[in-house]
């Protein structure tokens, strides 16, 4: 799979044979984007626990915030 940003085709031959996939035009973006922020508030009530991840990171980072999050030290013995 090629990105015309972040990893574009190698050669113009092969550039000049990929195709968009219709689901990617902006107007069903722009769709899908309304329906989540109608929606989000919603969300966010049902999901409390849930956490915000920061995903402009390298994907250690990540990994790393997100296993802090779920993971929970043993209880220890008294």
């Amino acid at each position: 799979r090629y990105h015309t940003t972040f990893r574009p085709a190698p050669t113009p031959k092969i550039q000049a044979r990929l195709r968009q996939n219709p689901k990617d035009k902006e107007e069903n973006i722009d769709k899908l984007v309304d329906i989540y922020y109608r929606n989000v508030k919603e969300l966010e009530d049902f999901y409390e626990d849930a956490f915000y991840v920061n995903a402009d990171q390298d994907p250690y980072t990540v990994f790393e915030f997100i296993e802090s999050c779920i993971i929970k030290p043993l209880p220890c013995k008294k």
